[in-house]
């Protein structure tokens, strides 16, 4: 049983087609399948304007970067001395490198619909094209004897790769500010189960940067005798709501023949289709579809969770801690000496977490709390505000002035680079979990425990203390599932962004 209230409620605003004929009462809203395509409508136009601007905005910007990349490369290598005989080469392959850029780009379709907007396939597209062009341009030199500056070369590549990603992501965080005020959104008609439908709508109303929104819903057909009403009924309800994509959930009464049917039919207004698949959280770059004799098999690729990327993972983790550590010698030095002035205690706090296959380690952190705050725990329980193992209040009494401020900047965390040069942990991965929630962990949490924790994660960027149990889980499963190295990339790029908010952190 769902909740009734919250049925209500989504019934309230997603209209339901009236089922298939062979109830009683119910028309049958038959159509013909093939006809000509027509013109696409006002809506559908509108969409495909504002996607071409997205489009134009992204070989703009990544025209601009490659500008930018080859003057800093041109003045980095031969400094503002002025053209020579020498550098003149140099100086037109500047000039030249943002058109190449954006060529090798769009020849690693960069620049698709499908890849834009959200997930990571974009970013790894965009490290793809700046190591193609490394490659040939390396090649190219040595094959055609052409002598190369390293320098410039060494510069160029990754400042206009640094700088596209930047630049992208820049682009799809305002849009996706745009979707939360409702705008951009593609108008959605669900074909499913009532509670398939409700539970869709949900996901879609919470995350709404995915850029979909549930205008309606049909039930699926009740036999293989009524498909056709079914997809005229499905017609009618695009029309009448005004969508320009349906969503088709698994469902046994639709077979592969009713989605074709549907597919013809809507081809018609150039409405898109999209086939909802039971797998939970797998990216699509896990999934191949290999048609067999005509039917398509979605081939799912186990996780990396071993391999020459990890061992790149564990390498890129040390190197980036031991950095950080050095350039943040001074505020750490800072912070240290804050702590003390504020409560008498340890500066550090150290704590048992649980890592990688469920060994125990030796986790550091600033202390933000008063030394009194263990024995304190037993009389706030009554007052933790998550769900699950997580024990967590806003306005907890026994964190430090001090301690409420480093929280919020998440500098407290700071000390979790000696762990990560250590091999305990992982610049980017799942939370750290205490032995006890450990203890208490469902069977499908477990899972988390396959990677090394990190320092930040999906759920950190996500909303923090913020997100319920639940929520905080399926991100971290979600992460190990789906790890890449340009996933890590674009969540250290949202922990900036989301330690600017200091929303989450308490």
């Amino acid at each position: 049983m769902h909740d009734g209230r919250l049925s209500t409620e989504v019934a309230t605003r997603i209209p339901v087609s009236p089922p298939p004929a062979g109830g009683a009462g119910q028309p049958a809203l038959a159509a013909p399948l093939l006809l000509p395509a027509g013109r696409p409508p006002a809506r559908r136009r509108a969409r495909d304007a504002w996607e071409v601007r997205y489009q134009r905005s992204l070989v703009g910007t990544d025209l601009a970067v490659g500008l930018a990349a080859g003057a800093l490369a041109f003045a980095v290598r031969f400094g503002v001395a002025g053209i020579t005989a020498y550098n003149q080469v140099y100086l037109l392959a500047s000039l030249l490198f943002p058109v190449g850029f954006v060529a090798v780009l769009a020849a690693n379709r960069a620049y698709e619909r499908r890849h834009l907007y959200v997930g990571t396939e974009e970013y790894q597209r965009v490290i793809r094209a700046g190591l193609w062009l490394t490659a040939g341009a390396a090649i190219g030199s040595y094959a055609l004897d052409v002598p190369l500056a390293r320098g410039w070369l060494l510069v160029a590549l990754p400042a206009a790769t640094l700088s596209g990603l930047a630049g992208r992501f820049a682009i799809r965080k305002r849009l996706h500010r745009a979707r939360a005020r409702g705008q951009r959104l593609r108008r959605v008609i669900v074909v499913g189960h009532e509670l398939a439908v409700l539970d869709l709508s949900r996901r879609l109303s919470r995350d709404r940067f995915h850029g979909l929104e549930v205008v309606g819903a049909c039930p699926p057909p009740a036999s293989p005798g009524e498909v056709d009403p079914a997809v005229g009924a499905v017609a009618a309800a695009v029309t009448a709501a005004r969508a320009d994509t349906v969503v088709v959930l698994g469902c046994p009464e639709l077979d592969g023949l009713a989605v074709r049917r549907l597919a013809w039919r809507l081809e018609r207004d150039d409405i898109d289709l999209i086939l909802a698949s039971s797998l939970i959280d797998v990216a699509g770059g896990r999934t191949t579809i290999r048609p067999v004799d005509g039917l398509p098999m979605l081939h799912v690729e186990h996780p990396r969770l071993a391999g020459g990327a990890r061992a790149v993972k564990a390498v890129v983790d040390r190197v980036g801690a031991a950095a950080l550590l050095v350039l943040s010698v001074p505020l750490l030095l800072v912070v240290a000496g804050w702590i003390r002035l504020d409560s008498p205690g340890p500066v550090l706090f150290r704590q048992v977490r649980v890592g990688k296959d469920g060994q125990e380690f030796a986790m550091y952190k600033f202390r933000t709390m008063y030394l009194d705050a263990e024995a304190r725990l037993a009389e706030l329980r009554h007052l933790n505000e998550q769900d699950g193992v997580l024990f967590k209040i806003r306005n907890d009494p026994r964190v430090t002035r001090v301690g409420r401020w480093l929280r919020r900047l998440s500098l407290d965390e700071l000390p979790q680079l000696v762990n990560v040069l250590r091999g305990q942990m992982s610049l980017v991965g799942p939370r750290p979990p205490l032995p006890e929630e450990v203890a208490g962990y469902p069977d499908d949490a477990h899972r988390r425990l396959a990677v090394r924790p990190g320092m930040t994660g999906l759920w950190q960027v996500s909303g923090r203390s913020d997100l319920s149990w639940d929520e905080a889980v399926r991100l971290d499963l979600r992460y190990v599932e789906n790890w890449s190295l340009s996933l890590d990339l674009v969540i250290m790029l949202r922990t900036l962004a989301a330690v600017c908010r200091t929303s989450g952190a308490y």
